[in-house]
């Protein structure tokens, strides 16, 4: 017996120099199960008048050169690996190098509110970064470098179309609808904006100054509208 167990014991040892990836189910259901969410979205941008990023045009120069943008992320209601994510907002803040936004090489940050659990801050980033597909996929795509996520306060008071966002010590998201004449928004068809249309035209006044970012900025352009992903 003690020799039947020296050559099973020999047979059940490790191979050297092979290295073995523990199983987590959790991943492994992770890669396949579908996510949904939907809500709002709020856009501002360094450009002037409008963000030329948005126009299906390629090698569009940037007005400045450059183009730094901040979004807000309103979720109504959401799903991702059996995580519940309604009720959640977030900020994402991006700096593109340029001279168009093609060139990619951009550094960004996601900023969740500092209420979310645990399974749903692992969910947000990894949509808001683009890994899971999605709205953020193309942009998130650009992204050379993602700094370490935050989880801070985000405070959002909205008053007939004019919205002021507080992103904990980071930034301010201000925006104000356009609109026209007889009070209606002024509002873009058959244009897309992360997955999104129509997009209401809403001039900004937002500032950022995170310090790990390349540049503080300002935004005079955005936009805004109702966001609906899959992935």
């Amino acid at each position: 017996m003690r020799g039947l167990v020296r050559r099973l014991g020999c047979c059940l040892r490790r191979p050297r120099n092979v290295e073995y990836e523990p199983f987590d189910a959790r991943t492994r259901e992770d890669e396949s199960m579908p996510w949904n969410l939907t809500g709002r979205m709020v856009e501002s941008c360094s450009c002037h008048v409008m963000c030329p990023c948005w126009l299906p045009v390629d090698d569009v120069i940037m007005d400045r050169g450059w183009c730094d943008s901040a979004f807000l992320f309103r979720i109504d209601k959401g799903k991702s690996n059996r995580v519940d994510l309604s009720g959640r907002a977030l900020a994402v803040a991006m700096d593109f190098p340029g001279p168009t936004l093609g060139d990619g090489n951009g550094t960004a940050r996601v900023y969740i509110d500092e209420g979310a659990s645990a399974p749903q801050r692992r969910e947000l980033e990894r949509i808001f970064q683009g890994e899971k597909g999605g709205g953020m996929k193309g942009l998130g795509s650009l992204v050379a470098k993602w700094l370490p996520t935050e989880y801070t306060s985000i405070v959002v008071r909205e008053t007939d179309g004019n919205l002021i966002a507080t992103i904990g010590p980071y930034g301010t998201v201000r925006s104000r609808r356009m609109k026209n004449d007889t009070g209606r928004a002024v509002r873009l068809h058959n244009v897309t904006l992360l997955g999104a249309s129509p997009i209401d035209l809403a001039p900004s006044d937002s500032e950022w100054h995170d310090p790990e970012l390349p540049r503080n900025f300002r935004t005079e352009s955005g936009g805004a509208a109702k966001i609906s992903w899959t992935g």
